[in-house]
């Protein structure tokens, strides 16, 4: 299961809850899609009837969930969808998930470190790769050092600057 949203207070009184997105694509909360809801060990399958923009988060209302006391018992809840209902990536689009374990190499095939994910930064996305002797150093996903990512082979490339991994 992927993490698409997490659910936080409800907003108004109609059954409307604030959701925080997790996902880079929010057409998932498009009226009708279907989410599973998990907290703990409470599983429930979801249908959205709504969903607004609200600042950086989306104003979400589930069909059956018609008044705040009812929204309620949803708030700290994770929005999740399977991952064969998981959308097509784009080109050149990864998700952190897809890449975890890859072994992150130089041009001549030297391994540098394995890769943990990808992180979302202010600056942008970071490679996050576990050097041996170090927990992990974040290096920019950008293709000026990302030369390939072989998805078969499950390795990704390598062209870093000097002294990159040592910081």
């Amino acid at each position: 299961m992927l993490l698409v949203g997490i659910v936080h207070r409800p907003h108004g009184l109609k059954g409307e809850l604030s959701v925080e997105i997790a996902t880079d694509f929010p057409e998932r909360f498009a009226p009708g899609a279907r989410l599973t809801w998990k907290r703990g060990e409470e599983v429930r399958e979801l249908a959205i009837v709504s969903a607004r923009p609200h600042g950086r988060r989306l104003l979400v209302a589930f069909e059956g969930f018609g008044d705040v006391d009812a929204a309620r018992g949803l708030a700290g809840g994770d929005l999740l969808v399977a991952e064969e209902n998981a959308f097509a990536a784009p080109a050149g689009f990864y998700f952190s998930h897809e890449i975890e374990g890859f072994r992150g190499e130089d041009p001549r095939g030297r391994l540098l470190g394995v890769v943990q994910g990808l992180s979302r930064t202010a600056a942008g996305p970071m490679l996050m790769l576990e050097v041996a002797g170090k927990k992990e150093t974040l290096v920019p996903f950008v293709e000026e050092m990302v030369l390939k990512i072989d998805r078969d082979g499950r390795r990704i490339v390598l062209d870093l600057p000097e002294g990159l991994l040592d910081l």
